[in-house]
């Protein structure tokens, strides 16, 4: 029997004891009746979900009700592992253009996100203690090569503040929060200086340990030379930007560059942000069977709004290009565990991982996508953000 979102949100069964026994239930915690789907395990069925503490306990085609303290109805629902975003801005407070990981990531599904260069060596700090520490949504951070961060407008054009023996001590110091050295190679550096920065971001990532996240758009040196920078583990973000500087070329044709480097083992990442989606250049990838490893959002607190919403706004806009529900999950779950070095169980349903679950309602109402120049599409479906669980606890007021 299908549930209604008022009985998805509300409906909490709490048999303290299973009929006709004495004994404690086994599970604290039963979603119970969604289509699971988990890339990492290769499941896409329906299934239920049993929690036990901070844990997946059990992953079956029956986990009998009163086998749990709570049961949460998800008949009709997609579950999810709790989706992970590889781009987000989340130094609220700091970066001008952070917002609230709680809000606008873990209530919307997200679990995991990667803040994309908010901080940096000489704000790194607070960043760990007055935003990481407190929040529930599990945050890292890839380190801007730049000591100050977003904290300015331009923060790589003094080139004195892009330090790369800050950067690694920095990353030396916080190994369990930074998982990469992010250069954002953007307009408005002085012509050539993108591949002094860049040599420098290099050098902190080699040195380090850690991969880089390079962010494209608008530098002055050729695009080309800059990808042959990139090598295995590390990652290009805003791929599916308009020209000059994305995965087209001006023939309309994915660059050789693109291929070369993911032949190399570089991950290609969506980003999509307010200006680095383009519905023309994703439409021309996607012809020509190109598409990224994993689907991120680029959220801040100027988008939120709108173009991009949320993760699964975004993930919406790959059903419309042509991607399956699993391709889309995969890039938001399997897929980003495998780049960063995440805690065991990240993006995954497996028994005993860290019980982060997300589920959602696959609308049929048509959808008004925008992409970053605010062109639109109609799409057939959508996925809504119904309730997340952040180790084994509802986000929300289940």
């Amino acid at each position: 029997m299908s549930v209604d979102r008022r009985e998805f949100l509300g409906a909490l069964a709490v048999p303290f004891l299973v009929p006709g026994s004495q004994t404690a239930p086994l599970y604290d915690l039963v979603v119970k009746g969604g289509h699971v789907i988990d890339p990492d395990q290769g499941l896409s069925a329906v299934r239920d979900v049993a929690v036990s503490g901070t844990r997946i306990a059990r992953v079956a085609p029956d986990i009998p009700a009163p086998t749990a303290r709570r049961t949460i109805g998800a008949t009709g629902l997609i579950v999810t592992p709790g989706l992970i975003d590889v781009h987000v801005h989340v130094y609220d407070g700091v970066a001008s253009v952070a917002a609230v990981a709680d809000d606008t990531s873990l209530a919307r599904g997200v679990t995991t996100v990667v803040d994309a260069g908010s901080a940096g060596a000489t704000t790194f700090q607070g960043f760990r203690k007055y935003i990481i520490a407190p929040s529930r949504t599990r945050i890292y951070a890839a380190l801007n090569i730049s000591t100050v961060g977003l904290t300015m407008l331009n923060e790589l054009e003094d080139l004195s503040l892009v330090d790369p023996k800050a950067a690694v001590a920095v990353v030396t110091a916080h190994r369990d929060s930074i998982v990469a050295i992010k250069v954002r190679l953007g307009s408005g550096l002085p012509h050539g200086q993108d591949l002094e920065v860049l040599r420098r971001a290099r050098l902190a990532s080699d040195e380090s340990g850690v991969p880089l996240m390079l962010h494209i758009g608008g530098s002055s040196s050729p695009l080309d030379e800059i990808l042959r920078v990139l090598r295995r583990g590390d990652m290009v973000t805003h791929t599916l930007r308009e020209q000059p500087n994305g995965v087209i070329d001006a023939e309309g044709r994915v660059r050789d560059a693109f291929v070369a480097a993911r032949e190399r083992g570089v991950w290609m990442d969506v980003a999509h942000g307010s200006g680095n989606f383009s519905w023309a250049t994703a439409e021309r990838a996607a012809a020509q069977g190109w598409w990224p490893d994993t689907i991120s959002s680029d959220l801040h607190a100027r988008n939120t709004a709108g173009p991009v919403h949320d993760l699964a706004t975004t993930l919406s806009k790959f059903l419309l290009l042509g991607l399956s529900l699993e391709e889309v999950v995969a890039r938001a779950s399997s897929g980003p565990a495998k780049v960063y070095r995440f805690p065991t169980g990240c993006g995954t349903l497996r028994e005993g991982a860290e019980a982060d679950v997300a589920a959602f309602r696959l609308s049929s109402e048509p959808f008004v996508f925008a992409d970053s120049r605010k062109e639109t599409r109609t799409g057939a479906r959508g996925l809504v953000p119904e309730v997340t669980l952040r180790a084994g606890e509802p986000v929300g007021h289940l």
